[in-house]
């Protein structure tokens, strides 16, 4: 990718904290999401540059090498061994001002000249930068193994999604970063999984939690229920008597182990009694009546 202004990219100054970097970078990822821009190229393109430059500015060693050698940062390290290694000799007279500092001018003109833009220099060979990207998913697709295609710096990449992927979990693919410097190898593609969940159920860890109403006469006198689950529908056979706030373990039927997808968590169901409004004067009748009895 080409050399951006990652400061003015995320509209910090250079003085911006830790903490300025990441929230200006937060607000901007928000806008600039390709799944809120869809098919505009320029917002994608953005969205990349905006990837690139918090990757370097939240990361402290980076930026310092960012603040000191401007475009050129990724050899400052070569520089500075090549600068040590040969300092003896003089070659850096030519671009040593008077205060004894290199500036970003200096080091570009030295840069040009140690790695292969003038004749008679050997190349050296630099790794391309790593790509970072979010891939939001829902619930139900982490549940299952399937392929993804979403699009990084213009290209169409499809990957299998395997089944128990979690929130947050970050894969790499490598080689999709950005073309390596001379022949280099080319930098990585880091992928992080935003799991979105629209469902009854809540995940924790292979484990699935919900919440199920049931009557109260099917509470007092035991039957079957139905729930969707997942995987489909499943049924569920409820003792008499049950109290409100029962917790049920159904064994195997909560969220596939990643990587592992034989083998599932449990599924934990808490029962929430519903008690029946509306009553006719006939059902009052009778509920007083047991009422009675149970005296």
């Amino acid at each position: 990718m080409e050399f951006i202004d990652y400061y003015k990219t995320l509209g910090v100054a250079k003085t911006a904290t830790n903490e300025e970097v990441k929230k200006a970078y937060r607000n901007l990822a928000r806008k600039l999401h390709p799944d809120l821009n869809p098919n505009d190229k320029e917002a994608l393109k953005k969205f990349q540059q905006l990837n690139e430059a918090n990757e370097v500015l939240s990361d402290p060693e980076k930026r310092k090498k960012y603040d000191q050698y401007g475009e050129n940062w990724k050899h400052g390290e070569e520089y500075e061994k090549t600068k040590r290694s040969q300092q003896s000799n003089g070659p850096y007279s030519d671009v040593h001002n008077n205060s004894g500092d290199f500036n970003g001018e200096d080091f570009s003109e030295y840069f040009e000249s140690m790695f292969g833009r003038k004749e008679g220099r050997s190349q050296s060979k630099f790794r391309g930068q790593d790509y970072h990207s979010e891939l939001k998913i829902t619930l139900k697709e982490a549940y299952t193994t399937h392929q993804q295609t979403f699009n990084i710096n213009g290209k169409n990449i499809r990957i299998t999604v395997l089944a128990g992927v979690e929130d947050g979990q970050t894969i790499k693919l490598n080689g999709y970063g950005a073309k390596g410097v001379n022949g280099g190898p080319d930098g990585d593609l880091y992928i992080n999984f935003s799991i979105i969940n629209a469902t009854s159920f809540k995940r924790t860890g292979n484990d699935l939690h919900t919440t199920l109403d049931i009557d109260l006469f099917t509470a007092v006198l035991g039957g079957e229920i139905i729930l969707e689950t997942l995987s489909g529908k499943i049924k569920l056979n409820v003792n008499p008597e049950t109290q409100n706030g029962t917790r049920i373990r159904l064994k195997g039927k909560g969220f596939p182990i990643h990587k592992n997808e034989t083998q599932f968590g449990d599924l934990y169901i808490t029962y929430n009694i519903k008690i029946p409004t509306y009553l006719s004067d006939k059902q009052k009748e009778l509920f007083t009546e047991l009422s009675k009895l149970s005296k």
